[in-house]
């Protein structure tokens, strides 16, 4: 295991009713005005917002409305809301919904405070933001685990690049299962094998050989596998959907990666895609990481035939180390039919096959949980996602 700092800044709050909980709480620790900040309509169909908006008038907050978050947020939408918060003297941010919500909430907090641009701040200066508008997080779709970290999602379309971008954390996290219950089973079934993403993706970096964070994490993708499916018979079932929720949480409070160089080849891969296409991330990622793993688990084996047997319940009897880390393989590729995930771009909607070759051409290549792809590799990977 590498040497490690590990401090974690967000209070969590989990459970039935815990936005009445938590808000009471802490909202008397920051400023008057309030940007409430959140997606589609959904959060109003379901009374969420309501709730929410009575909280903050109950608190004597003055509510600030920053509206039409969209799915993969963009930098413009970020500079909206920026913009929204330096006009309206905003003191602190709530988030209300999944992922994109709060990682829009989190750049927008970052960039509101300085007149540098953060996309040139970070990618051509590599520096860092420090300084932020408080936020808060309240989790109505879970998977991203985007509450539990800085990280963000963010698309610009001026110069077609999706990528992880650092803002503000979030002081503190609403879970409240019970605000999952609207969502549709294809929402929440994206999102929890994107929660499966995060852990794999940890899970298969270095060093390869058994530590704690990979213990954590085999524990972590059997809940995940095992919710699914009970969902799949039970979309109602409230015990299924606390546990992927927490389980989101799990893969991205850092625990997991505690010690760890953690791979995310799929993700850079997905997140490219994402900046030619739109397409939904859980299914982007649900395509892309049997046939990325068909490359990788021979350079791998020896972590990926662990997967299979821990993970996948796979019996190592009869089988090379090798032969066993490509069943784990192909055990998540039938795990993606079981769930109803679609396996080819072609069954996600994506019908221009020229955008696989901008996506090699332009995605973030890491080092890998065993090797650095070149871009051809990329390409051939991408070409058998088709």
């Amino acid at each position: 295991m590498k040497d490690f700092i590990y401090s974690y800044p967000a209070r969590v709050y989990f459970g039935e009713k815990a936005a009445a909980k938590a808000l009471p709480v802490e909202l008397p620790k920051v400023g008057k005005t309030v940007m409430l900040a959140y997606g589609g309509g959904s959060v109003k169909k379901s009374g969420v917002y309501d709730e929410i908006f009575g909280l903050l008038e109950e608190a004597g907050k003055e509510v600030v409305d920053f509206a039409g978050i969209m799915p993969n947020p963009t930098y413009k939408k970020v500079q909206e809301g920026a913009a929204l918060v330096r006009e309206k003297g905003v003191d602190f941010i709530l988030a209300v919904g999944g992922g994109s919500v709060i990682d829009c909430c989190k750049i927008i907090a970052a960039q509101a405070v300085t007149e540098r641009d953060i996309w040139e701040m970070e990618f051509k200066d590599h520096v860092y933001p420090s300084e932020f508008i408080p936020m808060g997080a309240i989790v109505t779709a879970s998977g991203t685990g985007a509450e539990m970290n800085n990280g963000a999602v963010i698309t610009n379309e001026d110069t077609m690049e999706k990528a992880g971008v650092l803002g503000a954390y979030a002081g503190f996290a609403v879970l409240d299962p019970a605000y999952t219950m609207s969502l549709p089973a294809k929402q929440v079934i994206s999102g929890a094998f994107d929660t499966l993403s995060h852990s794999m993706e940890t899970y298969l970096g270095s060093p390869r050989d058994i530590t704690l964070s990979d213990e954590i994490a085999e524990a972590v993708m059997r809940n995940v596998i095992r919710n699914i499916r009970i969902l799949l018979k039970d979309m109602n079932n409230r015990e299924a959907r606390s546990e992927l929720m927490w389980a989101s949480a799990m893969a991205e409070n850092g625990i997991l990666k505690i010690g760890k160089v953690t791979d995310f080849q799929a993700h850079q891969i997905e997140h490219q895609l994402g900046a030619y296409t739109d397409c939904n991330h859980g299914q982007g990622l649900a395509v892309i990481h049997p046939a990325l793993y068909r490359h990788l688990c021979k350079d791998g084996a020896k972590q990926f035939a662990r997967m299979a047997r821990k993970v996948w319940d796979i019996p190592a009897e009869g089988r090379s180390e090798e032969e066993l880390a490509l069943a784990g393989v192909e055990a998540l590729a039938d795990f993606v039919r079981e769930i109803g995930m679609p396996a080819t771009f072609t069954e996600m909607g994506i019908t221009d096959k020229s955008v696989l070759k901008k996506v090699a051409d332009t995605c973030n290549l890491t080092a890998g949980c065993c090797k650095k792809l070149s871009r051809e590799e990329n390409l051939e990977i991408l070409e058998e996602c088709w």
